[in-house]
């Protein structure tokens, strides 16, 4: 089927295994919910959209984006690139997020190329498997599902960009399936550096990028942090949205209003906080996957930094961080490094949190463009 000219499908919906499912009353959710949330979003498309569940071998499925200029041909079957087919690019979201928070960037960024965008594993309208505690194993199922996804889809290589987690897991996966990967973006990834020690906390601070690093003496977090933080590490990261059931789309208002703002030219009503709580008021799976992969306070338990030498030097890679976010941009002059300048750069996006891509879509999309023309 031609994916520029193909309609919406409508699948049916990934079966959940979770007794609360059968509770609406008490958690006001479904698949179905969150598949009218996701259309509302959708619908302010402009390029030609075929929206999809990907098969995977083992019967699980990827929810699926592929978006194509309605001038520009779709690739060819088995995605080779030409002069006239251009190497897809392939975008990746982060923890507790779905295809729907790229709504600023995908007409953008398919206008000169097709593009492709899913729910990871777990997460969104995909599959919400099982995944073991094992960190190490974790990784393998979400990086597996990566690669069966790249082969059921028919892509011979492609630009992949990550966003926080996503960007930990593009990383793994670049690693992994290098010749697959034609430049390597990263966006405020997570999971890079390790968990700084608590007898010596010296934690570089990265509001620039290679103008040397200043290491600060931080104090040990107190007792009653350490007993809040033992306490929490028991559950799933979002247990409480979950937990608070009919209070939960007006708690996820509450603690992320800045979802509400960062698209309130599109939308000037809930559609981006209630996406978000369907997305993440369903039976956890992505979500004890990221847990496994996580230490206390986020810290990922096999740091990427440790393994970023392991991508082939001649691989171009390009990490973007917002100016104002949590993730700490050092991190990239880490990563430069190790690698050394030639096939890496680091590049700030000035007046944009941890989410880059919506805080300042137009300057996020050129960027992204502008890297994308490197490759063809």
């Amino acid at each position: 089927m031609d994916p520029t000219t193909a309609p919406i499908q409508t699948d049916c919906e990934t079966p959940s295994s979770s007794v609360w499912d059968y509770w609406p009353s008490w958690r006001p959710t479904s698949m179905s919910i969150l598949k009218t949330a996701e259309a509302k979003i959708l619908s302010c498309i402009q390029n030609d959209l075929w929206a999809r569940f990907v098969t995977l071998p083992n019967q699980g499925r990827i929810w699926t984006l592929s978006l194509a200029s309605k001038v520009v041909r779709k690739p060819a079957a088995q995605g080779h690139s030409s002069p006239t087919h251009k190497t897809p690019l392939v975008m990746v979201h982060g923890f507790g997020g779905g295809v729907g928070l790229w709504i600023r960037n995908l007409d953008a960024l398919s206008r000169s190329r097709p593009v492709h965008a899913f729910d990871l594993l777990g997460f969104g309208r995909s599959s919400r498997p099982y995944f073991p505690s094992d960190p190490a194993k974790a990784e393998k199922q979400f990086v597996q599902s990566i690669e069966e996804w790249r082969q059921s889809v028919g892509l011979e290589d492609m630009i992949l960009l990550g966003h926080s987690l996503g960007g930990y897991l593009a990383t793994s996966y670049a690693i992994q399936y290098p010749s697959r990967v034609s430049h390597l973006i990263l966006v405020d990834p997570w999971g890079f550096p390790e968990q700084p020690n608590e007898d010596n906390q010296t934690q570089p601070q990265g509001q620039g990028h290679s103008q040397g690093t200043e290491l600060v003496k931080r104090p040990p977090p107190p007792r009653w942090v350490k007993a809040i933080v033992a306490v929490m590490s028991l559950f799933n990261p979002l247990a409480v949205i979950r937990a608070a059931g009919p209070l939960g789309p007006g708690l996820v208002n509450r603690l992320r209003p800045d979802f509400k703002r960062k698209f309130e030219d599109l939308f000037d009503d809930d559609t981006m906080t209630q996406y978000v709580y369907h997305c993440n008021a369903q039976t956890p799976s992505g979500e004890v996957g990221f847990r496994a992969l996580s230490e206390s306070l986020g810290w990922a338990k096999r740091p990427m930094l440790h393994r970023v030498h392991q991508l082939p030097p001649s691989m171009p890679l390009t990490m973007l961080y917002g100016a104002r976010s949590w993730v700490d941009s050092s991190s990239g002059d880490s990563v430069i490094n190790i690698r050394g300048p030639t096939n890496t750069r680091v590049l700030l996006i000035n007046d944009a949190s941890h989410h880059v891509y919506a805080d300042q879509p137009e300057e996020f999309n050129e960027a992204i463009e502008s890297i994308c023309n490197t490759v063809n």
